[in-house]
């Protein structure tokens, strides 16, 4: 068979197996004693608790709904928390995915400004790599919040997105949910309207 008629191989990818390696409740599996996922903040943990939601789609609008997410943010001080430790009232790092609703969640608190090693202040902003079946290399990119307008407009790496539009893509939106606080970040992974991934 000519090597362009051949398909690519599960082992190629990131999915379907990463649910259940890695999302086991979400793959109808039992739930491990320790596990690294969605709350990143319990109910103690010092700052604004904010539940983050959204779906992930492809370039046809359809969700995908085995779609492996992991998120790494500063706390509500602006400061990285990299000794991560299920009994802490917060981690700076969770991770979480998609089911058969097409929704992922996590719970967590606000982040504050942080500082880059050159001491530029960034927005705050929540850093998220995507993983899911036909994606080769996990794709990566970040949530920003849109009651933070000014800090957005001098963010540095909103900045090298040349046009608004798709900055756009980078913005959850605030809402309430269940009486909670929220944000709402929809990922597009293709097409128009697609999600603005980095190369770093």
């Amino acid at each position: 068979m000519p090597l362009e008629l051949l398909r690519e191989t599960p082992s190629q990818t990131a999915g379907p197996y990463v649910h259940i390696g890695l999302a086991p409740q979400v793959a109808g599996n039992p739930e491990r004693e320790q596990e690294i996922w969605s709350r990143m903040a319990k109910p103690e943990a010092a700052g604004e608790q904010i539940l983050l939601l959204g779906n992930v789609v492809d370039g046809n609008g359809q969700l995908i709904r085995d779609a492996f997410l992991e998120l790494w943010q500063a706390n509500h001080e602006g400061l990285y928390d990299n000794d991560y430790n299920l009994e802490k009232p917060f981690n700076s790092f969770g991770r979480t995915a998609t089911g058969d609703e097409g929704e992922w969640r996590a719970s967590t608190v606000k982040p504050g400004i942080v500082r880059s090693g050159a001491g530029v202040a960034m927005a705050p902003h929540i850093n998220i790599s995507l993983f899911a079946r036909g994606i080769n290399i996990h794709l990566q990119t970040r949530l920003y919040f849109d009651d933070e307008a000014q800090a957005n407009a001098a963010d540095p790496v909103l900045n090298l997105i040349e046009q608004a539009q798709r900055r756009e893509t980078l913005i959850a939106r605030r809402c309430t949910v269940e009486g909670k606080l929220a944000y709402r970040f929809d990922i597009r992974v293709q097409g128009e309207g697609e999600t603005v991934f980095f190369d770093f």
